[in-house]
């Protein structure tokens, strides 16, 4: 069985490289072990249909659908206002302040490309317009984008949850420490530059002006409380808590700002469902192929040769690192979480490390693939927004990715950046 699903795996990477789509090819890879192991093909659709049967999977399509919501009824304006008016006053302000924006972004949304699309527009011309080079403010804005797949909520981190059986409520905690540590890495960054590029700072508003920019933000600004509140305080599961956001954000859009209108939510669902389409079918896909894994007893075969070759967990973590690293710059997140799953986080037991630990480092490792070339989706999206070039873009980006590799590093090397919290809030 092993060395069947060896031959299948070869072909299986092969039709990739090819070009054929990912959950095609895994569908394809699942249903050659079966057929050629003289296994019953129908188990295939059973495996399918049996991934979907699961709660903590609604979470994926309900923050998705807030995601859209808030979106469309335009919160990051005075999400932006609001951080423009705190930190905008020192030098390299709007920089800190398109830093602070994701950061209080990703609480609402936990997606890179939705962050850097969402409130990368309104940051990129507001630091274009105070004497910026254009790929400065986009590789700032591409790089603080990474925050919101780490600070919860977080569909990277819903599927991880899901495909390796660990629980979302401490992916999410875990993930709070690092992406703070993510958004002041770059804060720092940004103040060295500042002083090289001499960034202009404008005024300080005042307090007054402060609070009047919270006021008028007020109920976007709790949104994260809300959801991180209620998972929090035990109140509500993740998916609860998803469920819970989407109320939230409809209420906000249709009467506190009134800046959503029923038109709106056929391609607000539509949207979604798109979206929610792409991802649930890749799991499907992963689900099957990975119990044909299981059966196989690839992963037990291949975790003992890891472990006996890697002598310590930190060579073990280097090693993961960098392979993570490598494979992010060539295939999407969620498609190489799906495949790396399977063969790092048993072996990842092995050495003793926390599986939600190293939830939180895989998320990462393949999140700063999407800012760096040559996939870097979020690299695309910025580079239109800016309206420059995506090799201008790629060298801009090299810089901003040093402080977040450190905190790669500290949070691999050290796990109470990650457990501390979730064994907090859970009385470890």
């Amino acid at each position: 069985m092993t060395s069947l699903m060896l031959k299948i795996s070869s072909g299986w990477l092969f039709t990739i490289l090819c070009g054929l789509p990912l959950f095609a090819s895994m569908g394809l890879a699942a249903l050659a072990f079966l057929w050629l192991g003289g296994m019953p093909v129908t188990v295939l659709p059973q495996k399918m249909a049996g991934s979907m049967n699961s709660f903590p999977i609604i979470a994926a399509p309900l923050f998705v659908l807030m995601g859209n919501i808030l979106g469309a009824a335009r919160l990051t304006d005075r999400i932006v206002e609001f951080a423009s008016t705190v930190i905008g006053w020192v030098r390299g302000g709007y920089a800190h302040a398109s830093i602070l924006t994701s950061m209080i972004f990703a609480g609402m949304v936990g997606s890179a490309v939705a962050d850097a699309a969402g409130s990368g527009a309104i940051e990129i011309r507001a630091m274009k317009n105070a004497g910026y080079k254009p790929e400065t403010a986009a590789a700032i804005t591409a790089a603080a984008a990474t925050i919101g797949p780490i600070i919860p909520p977080s569909l990277p981190m819903v599927i991880y949850g899901v495909t390796a059986d660990v629980s979302i409520g401490k992916l999410f905690m875990a993930g709070v420490v690092p992406g703070i540590l993510m958004g002041l890495s770059l804060m720092v960054m940004v103040g060295f530059v500042a002083r090289r590029e001499g960034m202009a700072k404008k005024p300080f508003a005042g307090f007054r002006a402060i609070g009047r920019a919270f006021l008028n933000g007020f109920f976007a600004l709790m949104t994260p409380v809300v959801i991180l509140g209620g998972m929090f305080s035990g109140l509500v599961t993740p998916t609860e808590a998803a469920a819970v956001a989407c109320l939230y954000a409809l209420f906000l859009g249709f009467v506190v700002y009134r800046t959503l209108e029923v038109k709106q939510l056929g391609p607000i669902l539509i949207d979604t469902a798109e979206t929610t389409g792409l991802v649930l079918v890749l799991v499907m896909a992963a689900s099957a192929l990975g119990w044909c894994v299981s059966i196989s007893r690839l992963p037990q075969t291949l975790t003992p040769l890891i472990v006996g070759t890697i002598q310590s967990p930190v060579a073990f973590l280097l090693m993961a690192n960098v392979l993570m690293l490598v494979v992010g710059c060539f295939m999407e997140a969620l498609a190489a979480m799906l495949i790396l799953i399977p063969i790092l986080v048993p072996a990842a037991i092995q050495y003793g490390i926390d599986p939600v630990q190293f939830g939180v480092i895989m998320v990462l490792n393949l999140i700063l693939g999407t800012i760096h070339p040559p996939i870097g989706v979020v690299l695309f999206v910025v580079t239109r927004i800016a309206n420059i070039s995506f090799e201008t873009m790629s060298r801009a980006i090299l810089p901003w990715l040093i402080p977040l590799l450190v905190v790669l590093i500290a949070i691999s090397l050290w796990s109470p950046l990650t457990m501390w919290l979730p064994h907090l809030m859970h009385g470890q």
